[in-house]
């Protein structure tokens, strides 16, 4: 999935190399950042090199380049190298992948008592989804709408995005890519706002969106998730596959 990766930023671009797939913003201080490498011990460092200086052309002076580093990504010691080479860790991430029909006894039926998810179709509901995710993780907004609004514009019947309202206000927003031909959707977002955590907002999301990836012919999902949802991705049958860290650099 890594290597056939699309972009998933609006107006970005993928491209690739022998050593390395990459994604382009569309401007300076959009993402950029290299999501898949095929290196070893002799040519890691030049390649690292390489892309420091692709993208440090690109996005000048204030821009940033981020690797999205796997745990089995070679050579081993490729989170090191890219420190050396100024690269600042993030906090780390596990990718976690169940199979779909292992999991819908887990999931529930509904949302909690409360709650209702919303369908994301319109330009007003980019901007409760931006009003969530300002909620939920402190920031990143502008570039959720941006997203959306995206979608919305190139192909609706994809967006795949829903809102989950509570007390009339949007408490937590998800989304969901599928990945034709390998079987795999991808699970994204579904932070909630601190004071509607623990109540079982995350579960019905994974849930709804999981039907949905079924009805699609999905026969996987996947997840990039923090330490706060791995216990619930646990209980529910999803799998740790391994550990995803973002090395940021910035010109």
């Amino acid at each position: 999935m890594r290597a056939a990766a699309e972009p998933d930023e609006p107006g970005s671009r993928v491209e690739r190399s022998a050593a390395v797939v990459r994604q382009v913003g569309a401007s300076p201080r959009d993402w950029h950042g290299v999501l898949y490498s095929q290196l070893d011990a002799d040519t890691a460092d030049a390649v690292i090199s390489a892309e420091i200086a692709y993208f440090g052309e690109l996005v000048g002076p204030g821009g940033a380049l981020e690797w999205k580093l796997y745990s089995h990504d070679r050579p081993a010691d490729l989170g090191a190298r890219l420190a050396a080479a100024g690269f600042r860790a993030g906090e780390p991430e596990t990718l976690f992948v169940a199979e779909i029909t292992q999991l819908a006894a887990g999931l529930p039926e509904a949302p909690p008592q409360g709650v209702t998810l919303r369908a994301v179709t319109t330009a007003a509901d980019a901007d409760l989804v931006a009003e969530a995710t300002e909620a939920a993780f402190g920031g990143g907004g502008d570039r959720a709408r941006a997203r959306v609004l995206a979608r919305l514009a190139a192909d609706p019947e994809t967006v795949w995005t829903w809102v989950a309202m509570a007390d009339g206000r949007p408490v937590s927003a998800a989304r969901m890519l599928v990945h034709p031909g390998t079987g795999f959707a991808s699970l994204w977002g579904g932070g909630t706002a601190p004071e509607w955590r623990g109540r079982g907002i995350y579960r019905s999301l994974v849930a709804h969106r999981m039907r949905l990836a079924a009805a699609l012919g999905c026969e996987f999902l996947q997840v990039d998730a923090t330490d706060q949802s791995r216990p619930i991705l646990e209980r529910l049958g999803f799998r740790a596959l391994s550990v995803t860290t973002p090395y940021e650099y910035h010109f």
